[in-house]
Parts: structure tokens; sequence; C-alpha cells
């Protein structure tokens, strides 16, 4: 497996995502393809270690709007990366701008979603006890009824192939239980989900039922997605300083802390957004990776995992398949 790594993206480019490629590529035998400026790379890369480093001075910033990889950086790191991609790739991983990176995979000009998916969405499996796919986790702000029924598809899809679910039980993340909840758009979703015999629809999730185990596949628009996705990441934080705190509080806590050890580390490790090291990008034709923009090397290795799971199961056909279906039954 050829696996095209933005080496320019991210907050700890491009010592960790290197380090971290370098690692996740040995232990999982892919072949990386590092982009970016190739002076800064070839520091970071052990001698001896076989890869190849495509040079290239532009990078896109966090700052930078989406639309300027299709304009102004088409030859940045991450749009040459996707480029590479299209032609000789077998899976992309960047941690650089969401918005960036899921513009340039969505069009044609770059690389292009599949063909009769609506939009590409983020899918980013929540570190909770029972995993739970967020989709849309970042990638559209706005979306309409039949774009949430795709992304409960996709969804699906994921969790089947990923996690092995028969039948993944799918929510529609809203403010209240009843059908008559939410904006129209959601309202209209709800309807026609309950029409899809594909699809294993439970009905309507509130937040608080997302890591009570409700549902496999929370579906959603990219901003409320978001926010439930940051929340979670800082929550989880939040429960681990706190734990790490009453631990520290007086000698018989600390005993317990010491008892307790292993249990509270796997705990931590639990709630960890860098668990999976990345989301996937749904709807496009070969799998696309999404770092976290502030992933050091273990976030990054277990990304390089990722992608290679991505490659193997055989996903994006999945997806391909029913998006050739919708079609014909369109026309």
């Amino acid at each position: 497996m050829k696996l095209i790594i933005d080496a320019m993206g991210g907050d700890n480019a491009p010592g960790a995502i290197v380090a971290g490629a370098v690692r996740g590529c040995r232990e999982q035998g892919v072949f990386p393809v590092f982009v970016g400026d190739a002076e800064k790379i070839k520091a970071f890369v052990p001698k001896g270690f076989d890869c190849r480093v495509v040079h290239t001075d532009d990078v896109i910033e966090m700052e930078d709007p989406p639309m300027s990889i299709i304009r102004e950086h088409r030859e940045s790191s991450m749009g040459k990366g996707l480029a590479l991609l299209k032609t000789e790739g077998d899976a992309f991983l960047s941690a650089g701008s969401t918005g960036a990176l899921v513009t340039g995979a969505s069009s044609r000009v770059v690389f292009g979603k599949t063909r009769g998916i609506r939009r590409a969405m983020i899918a980013s499996v929540l570190p909770l006890s029972n995993p739970v796919l967020l989709a849309d986790s970042g990638a559209n702000l706005s979306v309409d009824a039949e774009e949430l029924v795709q992304f409960a598809r996709m969804g699906s899809v994921y969790m089947q192939k990923i996690f092995g679910i028969a039948s993944p039980r799918v929510a529609l993340v809203n403010n209240g239980a009843e059908p008559t909840k939410g904006p129209e758009i959601y309202r209209e979703a709800y309807a026609l989900l309950e029409d899809c015999p594909d699809i294993n629809f439970v009905g309507n999730a509130e937040s608080r039922d997302i890591p009570l185990g409700f549902c496999d596949v929370a579906v959603c628009d990219g901003f409320v997605g978001n926010v439930i996705l940051k929340l979670c990441e800082g929550f989880g934080k939040f429960m681990g300083a706190s734990l790490k705190e009453i631990f520290a509080a007086n000698p018989l806590t600390k005993l317990g802390g010491l008892l307790t050890k292993n249990k509270f580390k796997d705990f931590r490790a639990r709630l960890s957004s860098a668990r999976y090291g990345g989301a996937p990008v749904l709807g496009i034709p070969k799998p696309v990776i999404k770092a976290h923009g502030d992933s050091d090397e273990n976030a990054v290795a277990a990304a390089v995992g990722q992608a290679k799971f991505f490659f193997e199961s055989g996903i994006c056909g999945a997806i391909g398949e029913f998006a050739a279906k919708d079609r014909e039954e369109n026309i």
C-alpha cells in the first residue's frame, strides 16, 4: 500500500508528522510518500528508511480560506498530495486545514467526489466505551434532508466494515426525541429515514443520549457535529484532570490511585482523541484521513494504521455501490 502524506499540515509539522508516519508505516508495512519541503522532511527521516519525498514550497495555513486549495494553493503540500492520490496513491493523510482538505478532495479540479454522492463528509469516531460515529463532524455547515440521509448510509457502511456491526443503529441528532422536533430539514430527514429499508433508523437522539449507547451512527450537519466533537474532547480532558486531582488529594487517595493506576491509564486512553488517529472523509473514491491539527507522533502513527484499515476494508467501493444504485433508481 502506498500512503500519500501531507508532511506540512498541522501544528506539529513536519517533525511529529514524519516521525509518527515513519513509525506507523514500519508497523503496518506501508510505503509512504511525503509531500512538502524536502529539506525539512528529510531531517526527520531515519537513515535507510524506504520512502519517497515529493518537494513543494507551498503550504496551506489554517487561516487560509478552504477554496484556496483550488485557486492559490493547488501546488501546496495538501493540493499536490491529493493530486498524487488521484494518479498513484492508495490513501491520503493530512493534519492540515479541514475545510481545505474536504474542498480539495471534493473538487474535480483537485480530486473529486464519488459519483452520486452529493456532499463528502467527515466521520469522527467519538472516544466512548462503545464507538459512535458522528456524521458529519465538521465538513458541511449547512445541508438538506437528502444529504443527511446519505450521511446516514455512508456512516452505516463505515460501522459495518470497520467495527463489524451488522445493522448499525442510526439516529438523527436533535433537541428532542419526537419526530416533530427540530428545524424543518431535520423533520424532513426524519420522515425520509423512516422510509429507508437499508438503514436501521432508531429515531432522534438528544446529545445526552449519544454517550449512553443509544446509537452507533449519530447524523447531523457539520456545525452541530463539530460542537459535539469538541465538547467530547474537552470533557475527556476535564475528566482525566479531575480524576488526577482527586487521587492526589491526600495519602489515602494517593494509595487508591496507585492501586488503580493501570485502570486509570486505560480510562484516559479511552477518552483520548488520539485513540483512532484521525477521521475519514467519506464520499471520496479513495481513502482520505483527516488527523487532528495538534496530532503528535502517537496520533499520526495511529492514523497510518487507520488509513491502512480503511483501504483494506473496501468502504469506498461499498459507498460507490449504493450511490450507483441510487442513481439508477432516480433515472
